[in-house]
């Protein structure tokens, strides 16, 4: 395969790969009735002027499988914090109590259960979207060089069965891990 092609498939990769990745930080913000301190990743407080995220101002830690301690080194800046991730609309009410912010996870009802698969099963059919995008996109590449006869009839069909087979990888990627999210909400 020549060099183009190789750099067309390159590129296809690490656009799935991000693709991939985002499916991935997604679920991680996605609660499954267990304290998960990724929930507050996008969560930003104002800080002395600076929109600062929360990680970076103290240390969030699982006390209890449904509890979230996070403990703010400026002790000035906790109401700011409170305030900030009861805006955020995370789904749960901060209390604190002059040093300590604790999210308690509430448990999930099967209602409710059933509406975050949806989101996950939202997300995995964004994430499959993303990525045969990235196909057409190389597959337009190739047909470019095929037309431009960089590329030769035979050497064309070889590559797009390429990035046929990446697609298919990374596809089956996004599903298991759609799957197992599901799983990890159903579980009582």
């Amino acid at each position: 395969m020549n060099e183009m092609v190789n750099d067309i498939l390159a590129s296809c990769k690490e656009d799935l790969e991000k693709a991939y990745s985002h499916q991935q930080n997604e679920y991680l913000v996605i609660r499954a009735g267990r304290a998960n301190p990724h929930i507050l990743d996008k969560v930003m407080v104002e800080y002395y002027g600076v929109m600062t995220p929360i990680v970076q101002m103290g240390t969030v830690t699982v006390s209890e499988a449904r509890i979230l301690n996070i403990n703010i080194w400026d002790q000035s800046q906790i109401k700011n914090v409170v305030k900030a991730i009861s805006q955020a609309d995370i789904g749960i009410t901060p209390t604190d109590d002059g040093k300590t912010i604790r999210l308690v996870f509430p448990m999930l009802t099967e209602e409710r259960r059933k509406e975050i698969v949806k989101s996950v099963k939202k997300i995995c059919e964004e994430t499959k979207v993303a990525m045969r995008n990235c196909r057409r996109d190389a597959l337009d590449m190739l047909k470019d060089l095929k037309k431009d006869s960089a590329l030769s009839e035979d050497e064309f069909a070889v590559a797009e069965k390429e990035v046929q087979k990446l697609i298919d990888k990374y596809t089956a990627l996004a599903d298991k891990e759609a799957v197992d999210k599901e799983q990890e909400v159903m579980k009582v």
